[in-house]
């Protein structure tokens, strides 16, 4: 069954785990007809749509992570239906403890057969956003084994300002994770199933291995907002791009409630 509204019920101490861990691996979110149903969609765009057209030999280390295709819903009504679904953006609301949230913005990530690393960082460098109530789903739309390089988590670390100022990189790889290694903070990497997503706060650290199959790791990720969440003015080149692609006229210190980052879900009463 198609289904990407209805309530998905977390387990009594899953926001307890999240808040402490800063990310958490849910089992059995969506159905596999509604991962094929829509995934479908998000492949194709992202081959259409991805520009990088390099070999991977001749590509750097970010670029051969994955190719990358940003705000698939703006390109496609069936995206824009899954990106828009109440199922996860209730989930995240609640694992944020928030009373909803809106859409930051989506992307596609194809790790291709062979396609490398994917450095450690924590995704927040790059947002102009006030505070950390942000949180990325990270659905693969198939089953991910660990030689396909699944997303694995520094569990606890989004408490750590060391490496928030490193852009993803091979600097970023080698200096977290020696700093994640000295500060006693265990790499937890686990196999996605079908249906299986997790979630992961802005300022987690995180990374991925390589794809050591034949078949590409395709993933949509989601990243959701607080609803009240206000724009921040920007502290580097990075969030002052995406300032003015994701939530253009935004005004520092407001709320942040452009056409580009609609209401997903607020909780009634």
């Amino acid at each position: 069954m198609i289904d990407i509204d209805s309530h998905y019920t977390l387990a009594d101490d899953a926001v307890e785990r999240f808040t402490r861990d800063g990310y958490i691996l849910l089992r059995n979110v969506l159905s596999p007809a509604t991962l094929h149903h829509y995934g479908a969609e998000v492949t194709r765009l992202t081959k259409l749509l991805a520009t990088q057209k390099l070999p991977l030999e001749q590509r750097g280390t970010y670029e051969q992570a994955f190719l990358q295709v940003m705000n698939l819903w703006e390109s496609s009504a069936l995206v824009r239906e899954f990106a828009l679904g109440q199922r996860l953006a209730r989930i995240a609301a609640e694992l944020l403890q928030v009373r909803g949230v809106r859409l930051y913005h989506d992307q596609s990530l194809y790790k291709e057969p062979g396609g490398g690393i994917t450095p450690a960082h924590a995704d927040q460098y790059y947002w102009p956003l006030g505070s950390d109530r942000t949180v990325t789903a990270w659905i693969p739309l198939q089953a991910v084994p660990l030689s396909m390089g699944p997303l694995g988590f520094y569990a606890g670390s989004q408490q750590v300002e060391f490496g928030r100022e490193l852009a993803i990189s091979d600097e970023s790889e080698r200096a977290i994770t020696l700093a994640m290694q000295q500060r006693g903070f265990a790499f937890i990497e686990e196999p996605f199933d079908l249906g299986d997503l997790s979630f992961h706060l802005g300022w987690t650290f995180h990374r991925a291995g390589v794809n050591s199959t034949i078949h590409a790791r395709s993933v949509m990720t989601i990243i959701y907002m607080d609803q009240d969440m206000r724009l921040m003015a920007p502290t580097n080149d990075m969030q002052r791009a995406d300032r003015a692609a994701w939530c253009p006229g935004a005004v520092p210190g407001e709320i942040i409630q452009t056409a580009r980052n609609p209401l997903i879900y607020t909780r009634s009463g």
